[in-house]
């Protein structure tokens, strides 16, 4: 149960981080990388995997576009 509520805060984490892709919406990833780590900390007290290893790949992706843009942009 807590992988399945995992992988529901990983697809809304994916809504809103790519929302912040857009040009000038950088400064949503500030709101994007959290929403990821709560999503990998339930993910990580589930038996199963799948639900953490999906918020920890998007925390990567949305760090990676954080660092790219200069922190805001």
């Amino acid at each position: 149960m807590l992988n399945l509520v995992s992988i529901l805060i990983g697809l809304a984490t994916l809504a809103f981080g790519l929302v912040a892709f857009f040009p000038f919406l950088g400064w949503m990833n500030w709101l994007v990388i959290p929403l990821g780590i709560v999503g990998a900390a339930v993910g990580a007290l589930s038996s199963s995997n799948s639900g953490r290893n999906l918020n920890i790949v998007l925390i990567i992706i949305f760090a990676l576009r954080l660092m790219l843009g200069g922190g805001i942009v």
